[in-house]
């Protein structure tokens, strides 16, 4: 699928791309098409800082901060998870089961009128709220 407009990437598409790990391609499109100025991607802090939990606890804290360094390199705008976004990500939590990391996302992607960039299955069940850019199903 060729990337149109705006995305939000989730940790599950980070730790691909990041781990070259199925799924990484598509996210390296994305990126791309954010590297054209074609479209914008947004992070929120908290998905990047699951992103660094994760990575830190299975290869080391060397390891989250080459992620970091990594992540500075993209072309990916961090929002800060501000009263409002948090509002918004707890409404979501209290209706579906995702995690509360992942109504981050959502409410993220709500707020940017983005699809949301992942592969975790929990995300089959608010494909009503936003937009879904599946790496693989």
């Amino acid at each position: 699928m060729k990337p149109a407009g705006d995305y939000v990437l989730d940790s599950f598409a980070v730790l691909a791309y990041l781990g070259d790990e199925p799924g990484a391609d598509n996210v390296r499109a994305v990126i791309e098409h954010g590297r054209s100025q074609a479209g914008h991607i947004f992070m929120s802090t908290v998905n990047l800082g699951e992103c660094l939990y994760i990575i830190e606890r299975e290869r080391g804290l060397e390891s989250a901060h080459g992620a970091i360094a990594a992540m500075d390199q993209l072309p990916v705008e961090i929002v800060a998870a501000d009263r409002e976004e948090t509002f918004a990500a707890a409404h979501i939590k209290a209706h579906y089961r995702v995690s509360f990391a992942d109504a981050f996302a959502i409410a993220l992607a709500q707020d940017k009128k983005a699809a949301v960039v992942t592969g975790d299955p929990e995300f089959t069940q608010v494909e009503s709220l936003v937009p879904i850019h599946w790496l693989k199903r």
